[in-house]
């Protein structure tokens, strides 16, 4: 798909539900006893991999309609167990399986998880050998420290501790199953917590399905044990607040006016406060309840910015980097190397190919932009977030082309056809 010399985005645009609510909510609700009726479930291909696998489980769900779904949970005794779950990709399926598997898989029982190439290189030995401390029977069957693994039964309760440094879902995946064990523990968070929010984000979901978390200090939790997921009966998925920020930047970049739909002061997810960047670079933002606005004002402006918070959203930072005055900083997003690719060589590679200066270091990127724009044709690294942020190097004069733009299936399978549709370009094929 080529991109090229965009002047305008405005209009309205509602979100799709947000990938990681929409996960945790699907394994918290099959671990529920009784019906969850969940509405606004994102489809695309990582909620594929979860519904597959609790389906494989032995959950029973029902399809209201396309972003409707009725969960008959087993309160956390599975009907199927001996097998090889495929998740793909999502990482929001491997990480918190792993730990509620170990905490509600009988002894006698086994599963393996596994995914594709690239899951089968992203790390999990933090997640593992914390719960491995606590005799959760976990099997390497590759690659040590790496999918696939055999996992049985067997966790036992007691005093957790994990590098909060690497990843807050390794954190949201102990926070998730140790209130099923039969008697209490506490979660300590050693070094610096990554993603903060994401975790904030878990804890309120646990407190609306009945699970009691005490949180300690900003690095300990107590969490007492036989503790049961209770259904609400509904529960509505927000829209996708890092997918929020893009619109941001197009509306910043286009001048606007975008109201974007899902999310808004009310909202549970950090990536949120993208917001402010876009205030900072140079854009005016007005919110609702369950919406945003937000316009341009001119000329964007660089900044230094610590992204540690809202890793995702603030890979946005770096397209509108290229538009904007002096030199702009992420830093402190190491956790960037461990997503769906590496997103720090991605990034500094693809953004180079617009003529900008970038350079590159352990846990940040330094940003100039181009003196003279070059067309860039962007590799995605099946990396749905590279796509959309590189559609935003459209508004430039030389333009972009994105190499398989398809890949945004895993959380935005819309995101083309509405981007050229705030953009008045000609519908996507």
């Amino acid at each position: 798909m080529t991109l090229t010399d965009l002047s305008h985005c405005q209009g309205e645009v509602t979100l799709p539900g947000s990938k990681s609510i929409a996960n945790r909510a699907l394994l918290i609700a099959a671990l529920c006893a009784e019906p969850v009726v969940l509405h606004n479930v994102l489809r695309s291909d990582d909620t594929a991999r979860m519904l597959e696998a609790l389906t494989a489980l032995g959950v029973s769900i029902n399809e209201q309609d396309a972003t409707t779904l009725v969960v008959h949970g087993c309160g956390g005794h599975w009907r199927n167990t001996t097998q090889r779950l495929m998740l793909g990709n999502a990482g929001t399926a491997m990480r918190p399986l792993v730990a509620v598997l170990a905490a509600t898989l009988e002894p006698h029982q086994r599963i393996v998880l596994d995914g594709d190439a690239r899951m089968r290189e992203r790390p999990i030995k933090d997640l593992v050998e914390s719960l491995r401390a606590q005799q959760a029977p976990i099997d390497y069957l590759g690659d040590p420290g790496y999918p696939p693994l055999g996992i049985a039964g067997g966790l036992q309760p007691g005093d957790f501790v994990i590098d909060g440094s690497v990843s807050s879902q390794y954190i949201s995946a102990l926070l998730m199953a140790l209130p099923l064990l039969p008697a209490d523990s506490t979660l300590t968070l050693s070094g610096e917590v990554v993603s903060r929010p994401y975790i904030d984000l878990t804890l309120a979901m646990l407190r609306d399905f009945g699970i009691d978390i005490i949180t300690v200090t900003d690095h300990q939790f107590r969490i007492p044990g036989q503790q049961a997921y209770r259904s609400p009966q509904n529960y509505f998925v927000e829209g996708d607040a890092s997918g929020a920020s893009y619109w941001m930047a197009a509306a910043a970049l286009g001048g606007g006016p975008i109201t974007i739909h899902g999310v808004g002061q009310s909202s549970i997810q950090g990536d949120i406060a993208f917001a402010e960047v876009v205030e900072a670079m140079g854009a005016d933002v007005s919110w609702g309840t369950n919406q945003v606005t937000v316009r341009g004002r001119g000329a964007l402006q660089g900044i230094d910015f610590d992204g540690n918070q809202i890793p995702d959203a603030a890979m946005t930072i770096a397209p509108l980097a290229l538009f904007a005055r002096g030199t702009t900083i992420i830093r402190n997003v190491a956790n960037w190397r461990v997503k769906e690719t590496d997103r720090l060589a991605a990034m500094a590679t693809e953004l180079r190919k617009t003529g900008a200066s970038v350079k590159e270091g352990k846990d940040y990127l330094v940003i100039d932009p181009p003196q003279i724009w070059q067309h860039a044709h962007i590799d995605t690294y099946d990396d749905h977030r590279i796509a959309m942020c590189f559609a935003l190097a459209g508004f430039s004069t030389a333009g972009v082309t994105i190499n398989d733009p398809g890949c945004c299936a895993k959380t935005y399978p819309q995101f083309f056809s509405e981007f050229s549709r705030l953009c008045n370009l000609p519908p996507v094929a």
